[in-house]
């Protein structure tokens, strides 16, 4: 039985515009009472309905877009006062507006904070304003569901929602306080503190966040939205030939596409793969969509260092994989250290995880301790004391010829592995040429990761500001229009979160609010068209 409805006479207009999605979709000859939907199941069907947005990926970023594409609007709370006195005054003039309807561009201008996106930044100093100053003063925001702004949409994700949180080492405290990691409607004080009775400091453990955020949909009543267990192996073109006798056209696989492309239209998006089921196996899917949003995250592929030895056992590339052989004793004791591999936060956390469990280090990084650019930089004293401790003993405890290794932590700045060799040792190199062998007990390689973008042509590469390199957060992040999300290389294709650029939760739902006001935009010009074209569902 397919999972679809009808709808009544008595249609909002928000679900109206599924509807008119299908008027200028792959039915053109059907009649608006009788277009079909999704409905609310846990398997993923073939479909030859449109949907006006699939999302892949159900992480935050995922989880917070369906939040907004259901119809949820930030309005400016009638008691609140923005500490920004030019941003408030802006606020003020259009109060009656949802933020979703006003002009974000005006909003974001002359605002500043730790994201390169500018809705980042003005959706970040509206839930949480002055927040980088150390304040925590309430949002200035309230929400309202207006069900006619509903626009119909799937979020697809390999787990459970949440994405990657369900992955994360659960003895490690996030780097962002608990309230920075909440998702709007739903406090994560208030949540948590139903959860557990003592609550010592704002910093919480992911699997906390990842149990947070498969709630925070099922509360918000986000569940028939969500498809988990799918995995996506191709999301490519349609096009419609343009020649086409009966003035309709036909769709065209990019698959099965043989001739030259500029004599057909772009159409809508073909999404193809399969969901896995409780006896463990694979069910294909393949469904259509007039618009994609990528919130995949970048956590899908370690970084890999590509010298001599690197797959050996004795060398790992996740936090979780170390943290595991140690909680489980395989390091404790041993008289040689554990090498690590990085200078961001992650390899701070093993560096912590390590030290508190009296393994021996030696961490080893590429750049100076006085890299401006180093993450520990960023980080206030007060708020990260354990980061900053990591911090002084890269800038205090590091090798010399005099020294040789310190008993419990010796850093190696401006250093490089060259290889790693069977009988577990490793040899590496500083700037100047000198090369240094040491003996292991065991490696770790915390040096970033890649999104898996496989699905995409050219593994998505296209996409990037240098479309010769792989998609990574810092270093080549997906180009988007600063105001929509929508990829400036490819049109009805979105991209938010660490894709492009926004690692921090708190950032991350500048995106929503991007996409979501791009779309909503789009669907007032469809209803428009459709009126003027008289509103029969016939072409």
């Amino acid at each position: 039985m397919p999972f679809r409805r009808n709808y009544s006479d008595t249609e909002t207009e928000g679900e109206i515009f599924n509807s008119l999605v299908q008027y200028f979709g792959d039915n053109l000859g059907q009649k608006v009472k009788a277009m079909p939907l999704v409905e609310e199941t846990s398997l993923l069907e073939d479909s030859s309905v449109t949907l006006p947005v699939v999302v892949i990926g159900n992480g935050p970023s995922g989880i917070c877009l369906s939040y907004m594409l259901s119809g949820y609007r930030p309005y400016l709370s009638s008691e609140a006062i923005h500490p920004n006195t030019i941003l408030h005054s802006k606020l003020e003039e259009a109060r009656h507006l949802s933020i979703v309807d006003q002009d974000l561009e005006y909003l974001s201008e002359g605002l500043e904070g730790r994201s390169s996106n500018p809705v980042a930044v003005l959706f970040d100093t509206l839930l949480h304003p002055d927040a980088d100053f150390g304040y925590d003063y309430p949002s200035v925001l309230h929400w309202k569901l207006e069900q006619h702004h509903y626009i119909p949409h799937l979020v697809l994700g390999k787990g459970p929602p949440g994405g990657a949180w369900h992955n994360m080492e659960g003895s490690m405290l996030t780097i962002s306080f608990g309230n920075w990691m909440e998702l709007p409607g739903l406090k994560f004080k208030d949540w948590v503190s139903s959860k557990r009775r003592n609550l010592k400091g704002d910093r919480v453990m992911p699997e906390e966040i990842a149990r947070y955020y498969k709630h925070y949909v099922k509360v918000m009543g986000l569940q028939k939205n969500f498809r988990d267990n799918t995995y996506i192996t191709s999301v490519s073109r349609l096009y419609r030939d343009q020649v086409d006798n009966d003035g309709q056209g036909r769709n065209i696989s990019t698959q099965h596409l043989q001739i030259e492309k500029s004599k057909f239209a772009k159409r809508n998006w073909e999404i193809r793969g399969y969901q896995r089921v409780g006896d463990g196996s694979h069910i294909p899917f393949c469904l259509f969509a007039e618009n994609v949003a990528l919130a995949t995250g970048t956590l899908d592929s370690p970084g890999r260092l590509g010298v001599e030895g690197e797959d050996f056992p004795f060398v790992f590339h996740s936090a979780p994989e170390f943290g595991a052989a140690v909680s489980r004793g395989r390091l404790r004791g041993k008289a040689d250290p554990v090498l690590i591999v990085g200078s961001g936060l992650t390899a701070a956390d093993a560096v912590l995880c390590a030290y508190s469990n009296n393994v021996p280090v030696i961490h080893v990084f590429r750049r100076r301790v006085t890299d401006p650019e180093l993450i520990f930089k960023q980080l206030p004293k007060k708020l990260y004391p354990e980061y900053h401790k990591v911090y002084h003993m890269m800038c205090t405890q590091s090798y010399s010829l005099d020294s040789n290794l310190l008993s419990d932590y010796t850093s190696f700045p401006e250093h490089h592995v060259l290889a790693f060799k069977s009988d577990m040792k490793c040899i590496l190199q500083n700037v100047s040429g000198l090369k240094k062998i040491f003996k292991l007990s065991a490696a770790v390689v915390l040096i970033g990761s890649h999104p898996n973008l496989c699905f995409l042509k050219e593994q998505g590469c296209y996409l990037g500001h240098n479309s010769s390199l792989p998609i990574t957060c810092k270093g080549n992040p997906v180009e988007i229009d600063a105001y929509t999300y929508e990829c400036v290389k490819e049109a009805n294709l979105f991209a938010l979160g660490p894709l492009v650029g926004d690692n921090f939760v708190r950032f991350l739902k500048g995106g929503a609010l991007g996409v979501t006001r791009c779309l909503a935009i789009r669907q007032k010009e469809k209803k428009h068209l459709f009126v003027e074209r008289g509103g029969d569902g016939i072409a």
